[in-house]
């Protein structure tokens, strides 16, 4: 019986190693800094499009077509 304990117990002591192992492993961080977390999410945000185009460079330059539009109607008028 003692056997079997001892047994159990040294099993229970592995186990809590290697979990203590794997648990350091992830909180180590392929980052040196914040800005480079950031920079590295920003870019991958990115990609995946989530930001979008950018549309008030679009919108001006709609708005000044039309008012060059409308300028050289009144002056030919």
């Amino acid at each position: 019986m003692l056997r079997s304990a001892a047994a159990h117990m040294h099993a229970d002591i592995s186990a809590l190693e290697a979990y203590a192992e794997r648990a350091g492993s992830a909180l180590a961080c392929t980052y040196s800094s914040s800005a480079e977390f950031d920079a590295a999410l920003i870019a991958a945000r990115r990609a995946a499009g989530i930001y979008g185009p950018r549309r008030h460079r679009r919108m001006f330059l709609t708005a000044a077509c039309i008012a060059a539009g409308l300028l050289v109607i009144f002056l030919l008028v």
